[in-house]
């Protein structure tokens, strides 16, 4: 029939007693912030007289600017690092899927520190 208690399955726990939920929740939560953060990026670009180097670095130090530009990136990457785990521990086993896990949680948190640095860097006025 399946692993752990009846009880543990009516409540969504399963063997290790953190189930899929919480994960399915957050989920659902980055991609609804996804959905409005990125539909305010877009419209912000609309808006600028043009996209060159120095219109848009004077937009991104603005802090209504760099402050959904930090949420933006933080969400993407955590919806990103979601979704990738689930393929991951669907489709790898044993020691390949450990592996996978460890290059995903260094790559991820490498480009979002990466790109959370850059905004700061021009937000805060230390760009050329």
């Amino acid at each position: 029939m399946g692993n752990g208690t009846q009880l543990g399955k009516v409540r969504g726990l399963g063997a290790a007693g953190g189930g899929i939920v919480h994960h399915w929740w957050v989920q659902r939560v980055t991609a609804v912030a996804n959905l409005f953060l990125v539909l305010w990026f877009v419209l912000s670009l609309v808006r600028l007289p043009s996209l060159d180097y120095g219109s848009t670095i004077l937009w991104l130090r603005q802090p209504l600017v760099a402050v959904p530009m930090c949420l933006l990136i933080v969400t993407v990457f955590w919806h990103f690092r979601l979704g990738v785990q689930v393929m991951l521990e669907d489709y790898l086993h044993g020691s390949k899927r450990v592996i996978a896990m460890l290059a995903l949680n260094f790559y991820t948190f490498a480009l979002a520190a990466l790109a959370l640095f850059s905004v700061l860097k021009v937000a805060l006025g230390t760009a050329a």
